[in-house]
């Protein structure tokens, strides 16, 4: 049953070098036109193309109107108010950065839970109380402009925000380990 392939193409070979008749390839096409005729088929389908490409091109117009008229209206931009300490020098607000960097890493750091709100929330109460006096003198940096003082008393505003964040982790540890004296054994 099993044969060798150099054996069939050699007599594939030998097929392959015979000539056809005469007008066979003419032939050949008539009887494939007379089976599948060239017909150019316009159907439903070619109209549908068509009225899809005129309903995307009012779309793609009607939203580049829409663009157009959108960027010509002059929206106030955002006012990014600079801190005061900022604008005295470059040295102090890498000071201010870094102090209002880890009072933000303290508090996301801080994990709350019902047993610890009410401890949580007096903290941030008077972490507000320190943003305010904050604020306050920074409008006094900028009217009255910069002094030892109030350079001084805004570090130092800072450092206290710092602190209390510390503070507030250093009692949440402590209420967890209180509430938690079976891990304290086992540990």
């Amino acid at each position: 049953m099993a044969q060798d392939i150099r054996k069939l193409f050699e007599n594939e070979q030998k097929v392959s070098k015979d000539k056809m008749p005469k007008g066979h390839e003419a032939r050949f096409l008539q009887k494939l036109n007379r089976e599948l005729p060239e017909h150019p088929k316009r159907s439903l389908f070619t109209f549908l193309n068509i009225a899809a490409s005129m309903v995307i091109l009012i779309g793609l117009s009607f939203g580049a109107l829409k663009l157009i008229n959108t960027e010509s209206i002059v929206e106030p931009e955002e006012v990014v108010v600079e801190s005061p300490l900022g604008k005295l020098s470059p040295e102090l607000k890498k000071v201010e950065d870094y102090y209002l960097a880890n009072i933000n890493l303290e508090l996301s750091k801080i994990e709350v839970t019902p047993e610890t709100k009410e401890l949580f929330d007096g903290y941030l109460e008077r972490l507000e109380e320190l943003n305010k006096e904050y604020e306050l003198l920074s409008q006094e940096l900028t009217k009255s402009g910069p002094t030892e003082q109030t350079i001084n008393a805004s570090i130092e505003n800072l450092k206290l925000r710092l602190n209390l964040m510390y503070r507030l982790k250093e009692k949440l540890n402590e209420l967890k380990n209180d509430s938690n004296p079976l891990e304290q054994i086992q540990a």
